[in-house]
This record gives C-alpha cells, structure tokens and sequence, in this order.
C-alpha cells in the first residue's frame, strides 16, 4: 500500500493555545485516511534570515523546514494578521523559502480563522510571498471560517462542528488537487 500524501500544515503563530494552531490541529483530526497531516512545530526556532546564510550547509532548522517542504504534497497555512500583515515569524518563515525551490510549483492554501473584517492584510501579504517563490495558489481551498475563543476544547482541536465540517472541505481540495497531479 502507497504513503498517503502528506499536507504540511505551518501555522504562524508562536502563542500558545492559538486560534491558527487549533485550527491546523482540528485539521490533523479530521483529515481522511487517504492523508497525512504533519504540524510544523519549528516556527520560533528559525534564525533570523540573512541572505548571507542562505547557502549550504543551511543553519539546521532552514534545512529542517526545507526538507518538511520538500516531503510534503501540499502545504496548509493558517497564520493571524498583526499590524495588517503577516506575524514577524512567520513572513521569516517564508523569507527562508524564497531561495530553495522547495515550495514551487507546491499546491499551497490558506485558512483565515481571523473574525470577520479582519485579516485581508494577511491574506494579501500570503499572496504577494507565496507569488515570489513560485507555489501554486489553490484558490477553492484559501477560505475563510473564524474561530471564536474558547472553541477549542482541552486537546486543542475545535469542537465547532461547522468549522470542522469546513476544515475538512479544504483538504478534500487539496487532494483533488494532488489527485489531478498523480493522474
């Protein structure tokens, strides 16, 4: 029996007990059999990027989320809006990825938990950096479901079945998506 393909899920947020991370857990826990879901966990270990040491070897945690990249068939991302952009970490993050060819041509979405009005900065800011390192945006599956607090129960992963009904549609288009590359 084949691997399943793997969905990266990189969250980009660094606090804990996050809406984005409880998000990327509900969707670890309602991911068919047919996938396999892997949480990112290294987001606040990354050094800060300097071009200068963007060359092999690779600091350790670059070469770590680059080979995650580079074993996953898609990737997810659910990241918060700060200041109308991305989170510092985690444009860091995808600085990293500019320079590695890892990501491109990679299915890529987008889960936007922020309430509703808010988190089009980031959305905007995912676009523009994803553009640059050549992922292939999959649209149907970039939506919008808002976590409220104190949805998530002990475990992390949303209770809400709506949003977890939601969560599952977006990978059901992504592995369409891969079904159409491996076809």
């Amino acid at each position: 029996m084949p691997t399943p393909p793997m969905i990266l899920l990189l969250s980009g947020s660094v606090r804990s007990g996050s809406s984005n991370e409880a998000a990327l857990r509900t969707v670890r826990a309602v991911a068919p059999g047919r996938l396999r879901t892997v949480l990112y966990e290294g987001l606040a270990e990354l050094p800060h990027f300097n071009p200068d040491d963007d060359h092999d070897p690779l600091p350790p945690t670059v070469a770590q989320l680059r080979a995650a990249i580079d074993e996953a068939a898609a990737v997810l991302i659910c990241t918060p809006e700060y200041a109308g952009t991305l989170p510092g970490a985690f444009k860091n993050l995808l600085d990293w990825t500019v320079g590695g060819t890892e990501i491109c041509d990679k299915p890529v979405a987008w889960v936007n938990v922020a309430a509703p009005g808010r988190g089009q900065g980031a959305e905007a800011t995912l676009r523009t950096v994803l553009g640059y390192t050549g992922a292939r945006i999959v649209e149907p599956a970039c939506v919008r479901t808002p976590v409220g607090p104190g949805t998530a129960g002990a475990d992390g992963v949303i209770t809400d079945p709506g949003v977890r009904e939601r969560l599952a549609a977006v990978l059901e288009r992504l592995a369409a998506v891969l079904d159409t590359l491996t076809a």
